[in-house]
């Protein structure tokens, strides 16, 4: 029996057992839902720990105590699962700056803490994982075909989101696209540093000099 078939009489119910109503049906969506962000957490992880080039679908259903069947259910090939997981990382990395910034009262100093977030959010397995597929995209033309468009509609959001979440930029957009250029670049490219570089830096003077800089670039209040 092949395995979309063994999939199917596996699933099936006996004679007056299928679905009574939408608590059922939901329940095996949420099941659904649950068994997808397993792998799709599994994946991220193989690719941190692993590499990119490393992570196979073997490998990923093993981290995620699955079936290999149960992991091609979900995603029919290893490309499909990156789609996915790229879509998720983005999905995350927008979900966590809003958050960390829209908990913190309206007092405080918005660019110390604007800088901490995204020097957190760069520090995080999320960025790893990014970083590490930018790097095998270079020579695998497959992989830049999902990446690259993933990126652009990521910044597009990101700067959307930027742009709400700090109303009193919105007087000067120019001194806007500076600081957030200027910290995006420099906290990256210290993320990148730390994979590439053995030669250490003193972090905390630099994000305290970057957030001296956004403070200069900050339109004066009205």
């Amino acid at each position: 029996m092949s395995f979309p078939e063994a999939h199917k009489a596996k699933g099936t119910r006996p004679e007056g057992k299928q679905p009574s109503g939408p608590g059922d049906s939901g329940w095996q969506a949420r099941k659904s839902a649950a068994t997808r962000n397993q792998i799709i957490s599994s994946a991220i992880r193989c690719i941190v720990e692993l590499s990119y080039s490393k992570t196979t679908m073997i490998k990923i259903s093993e981290k995620a105590g699955l079936s290999r069947g149960a992991t091609l259910h979900h995603f029919p090939s290893k490309m499909d699962m990156i789609r996915a997981v790229v879509g998720y990382l983005n999905e995350k990395r927008i979900e966590a700056f809003r958050r960390a910034i829209e908990e913190i009262p309206t007092d405080a100093d918005m660019a110390h803490v604007a800088v901490q977030a995204y020097s957190v959010h760069v520090d995080h397995p999320i960025y790893i994982a990014l970083f590490e597929l930018a790097v095998a995209a270079r020579t695998d033309n497959e992989l830049k075909e999902i990446l690259h468009p993933a990126q652009l509609a990521f910044d597009r959001e990101w700067y959307r989101t930027a742009w709400d979440l700090f109303p009193e930029w919105h007087s000067d957009r120019k001194a806007f696209d500076l600081a957030l250029n200027l910290s995006q670049q420099l906290m990256e490219g210290m993320a990148i540093s730390n994979f590439t570089h053995a030669r250490k830096y003193d972090k905390k003077q630099l994000l305290s000099y970057l957030e001296e800089k956004v403070r200069e670039l900050r339109p004066p209040s009205s």
